[in-house]
């Protein structure tokens, strides 16, 4: 008998949507038989078009970590009545008592603080996160990590997840055939690239810090940020003008093909964070032989391995050092995309969809064995 699965989707269009967008993909080519609901905002109501008869949209415009995501969408879950929930991020109606799985990618909200935000509202923001995500841990029948390290990290902060985790790697899909890239126009040919949110743990500052070092030897350096100025970003925007920092260019939203002849033409992608759940725009400039240079924090090792150039994310100098030998060492940049290609070969979305969608099944099926026990 085919069971009715719902994907809590209402990230589909933010950064981390990405991973919801392509297991959603994923499960329509390898699920002919269980019925989908997909649950997205209103504002994403055209974003996912499903090509598959068994899955279909239903509209939850709640936020996220509100009241009306603990009152009105426990209702709307309670209505829906199905099998299983699969919550794409810890956010979710916590009194919710039917089957359900969560994605946890990382713990970056209990583990940082973004100075673009009140600092006591944050800070009580965190700590219900705190509760939210000890009580999905011990709720949850199953909960998926995209590394080891946020395995590990969850392992540390709460017991409640033992036994629990299923390990499965995000990827980035192989380009299509004949892409058509849309030309950036910039004011310099050589750039180094920067793709994504700009919080303080992603270390943009020290970046541009790095680039400032570098330029006194390339003077036509560009350095490029790519994603939404908003007041993140405008925060080390204005702390570049402060400093009269020269060649960064922030480019505010992008489309996609632009932000990948972004990918394809840059010299280098660098990526400064302080703090990863897996680190998917590594993969994804690999995909366009643009070497990788990584901070070696977190998971970044993990999921980059031979494939990237590591730095120190605290010290400037060995950024600037690591950046300029990608740079001028041709063995280097060589060896690098030789290494990635062959990454790129261990990483699949229709491997982690296909683990996914069995850890589903496993979890109905668990589920209703509880309730022949109890009734016996």
């Amino acid at each position: 008998m085919p069971y009715h699965i719902a994907i809590d989707a209402r990230i589909i269009s933010s950064s981390t949507g990405r991973y919801v967008e392509r297991l959603i993909y994923y499960l329509e080519k390898i699920d002919k038989l269980n019925k989908y609901t997909i649950l997205v905002r209103k504002k994403d109501r055209a974003f996912y078009k499903p090509t598959n008869k068994n899955f279909s949209i239903k509209i939850a415009d709640y936020d996220n970590y509100s009241i009306d995501e603990q009152t009105k969408f426990l209702k709307f879950l309670n209505k829906l009545d199905a099998d299983l929930v699969h919550f794409c991020m810890p956010q979710q109606p916590i009194f919710y008592k039917k089957p359900h799985v969560t994605t946890i990618h990382d713990l970056t909200l209990l583990k940082t603080y973004n100075s673009d935000k009140n600092w006591l509202i944050y800070k009580i923001k965190q700590n219900i996160g705190k509760f939210v995500f000890r009580k999905v841990c011990k709720t949850n029948s199953q909960i998926f990590v995209v590394s080891k390290y946020t395995a590990r990290d969850l392992r540390e902060f709460t017991p409640h997840c033992d036994g629990k985790m299923t390990l499965t790697y995000e990827s980035a899909d192989p380009l299509p055939k004949n892409i058509k890239l849309k030309k950036y126009n910039l004011d310099f040919s050589d750039y180094i690239l920067y793709v994504g949110q700009q919080s303080d743990y992603k270390n943009i500052k020290r970046l541009g810090d790095a680039h400032q070092k570098l330029i006194k030897k390339f003077p036509n350096l560009g350095l490029v940020l790519v994603g939404k100025v908003n007041k993140a970003a405008q925060k080390n925007k204005q702390y570049f003008e402060k400093n009269n920092y020269k060649n960064i260019i922030f480019t505010d939203f992008v489309e996609d093909s632009e932000r990948d002849w972004l990918y394809k033409n840059a010299k280098a992608y660098i990526f400064p964070s302080l703090m990863e759940g897996f680190g998917l725009p590594g993969l994804e400039a690999m995909l366009y032989e643009t070497p990788v240079v990584s901070s070696k924090a977190t998971c970044l090792p993990e999921v980059y391995q031979e494939a990237a150039y590591y730095f120190n994310p605290f010290d400037t100098h060995d950024i600037k050092n690591k950046i300029e030998d990608v740079l001028t060492n041709k063995k280097l940049r060589s060896k690098l995309i030789h290494n990635s290609k062959k990454l790129l070969k261990k990483y699949s979305w229709e491997k982690m969809a296909k683990q996914t969608q069995k850890e589903y099944i496993k979890a109905i099926e668990n589920s209703k064995k509880e309730k022949i026990i109890e009734i016996k």
